[in-house]
């Protein structure tokens, strides 16, 4: 097909192609791609296979299997199919909780250090949030406090992003105003940057959810996960939930998005009763 007709064309996915690519997603990153989401997969594919000059679903495919290179080239595929508009603040009630939590960690059991991690973190503005929160929590403790942040995501152009700390200025109308005083400096060209002693709390990694087993995150206080489940079916969500739970210290609380999955229960964590969130904490050993 020559290239003026490729850029004013979308081809479609057969039904086998689609089977082929829906079932690649979901064995390299766990995601299930509905029917109703074929738009998007060919939408995307044609935009990548454009920028490379591919013409065939295919060909394209076997790309994606050849070696080194391959891999590569689907790093740079998976962030068009997998991130996710995000924002800061995104869901104010569990941000209090986490505050809340954190504040009693602080006060009530006198802790000096506070380890949080943030699941599928995509460009950073959920892990800046949680930095903002605890760097005002610590601000107001007479004694010194510290906390670390581990940012993670499958998407290594988004952690990149993540890094940076750049975002538009339309981005912080969210944000409470003295946040933005404290933790953003202007950039250039109508966009900000968090300010240095912001980034430095947070240490941002890839962990494909697939392979927390393996994930050297461990003991943590406090797990973050939100705007990920959706993307998974019901018991693969169940099995993600249940590793994150396993890298909470005793006592850690686990905070997921509203709705994002159902019947999940295990004896050793407990659901915690607070507006409009999804939180469970884990019990002490007895």
């Amino acid at each position: 097909m020559p290239a003026e007709r490729w850029s004013l064309q979308k081809a479609e996915l057969n039904d086998e192609q689609f089977a082929r690519w829906r079932s690649l997603l979901e064995d390299r990153t766990g995601m299930q791609l509905t029917i109703e989401r074929k738009t998007f997969l060919e939408t995307s594919l044609n935009i990548r296979m454009r920028e490379i000059g591919c013409t065939s679903y295919d060909t394209y495919y076997e790309k994606l299997m050849s070696g080194l290179a391959g891999e590569v080239e689907w790093a740079t595929l998976v962030d068009r199919l997998t991130v996710q508009e995000t924002s800061f603040f995104r869901h104010p009630s569990s941000y209090e909780l986490v505050r809340n939590y954190c504040s009693s960690l602080y006060q009530e059991q006198g802790r000096k250090h506070i380890e949080l991690w943030s699941v599928g973190c995509a460009t950073g503005e959920e892990a800046y949030s949680l930095a903002m929160v605890m760097e005002d929590l610590v601000s107001e403790q007479e004694e010194k406090r510290y906390y670390g942040i581990t940012a993670t995501d499958i998407s290594l152009p988004a952690l990149a992003k993540a890094r940076e700390g750049i975002y538009n200025a339309r981005k912080l109308d969210r944000i409470e105003q003295r946040y933005v005083q404290l933790y953003f400096e202007n950039h250039e060209r109508g966009r900000c940057r968090v300010v240095p002693r912001l980034k430095d709390r947070v240490c941002f990694a890839r962990i494909n959810v697939l392979d927390l087993r393996q994930a050297p995150v461990q003991n943590v206080d406090l797990v973050f996960c939100q705007n990920l489940l959706i993307y998974f079916q019901s018991q693969r969500k169940k099995d993600i939930v249940s590793h994150l739970a396993d890298r909470l210290a005793p006592g850690g609380m686990m905070v997921l998005g509203v709705g994002e999955v159902i019947d999940w229960q295990r004896p050793d964590m407990k659901r915690i009763q607070y507006k409009d969130t999804l939180a469970f904490i884990k019990r002490n050993h007895s």
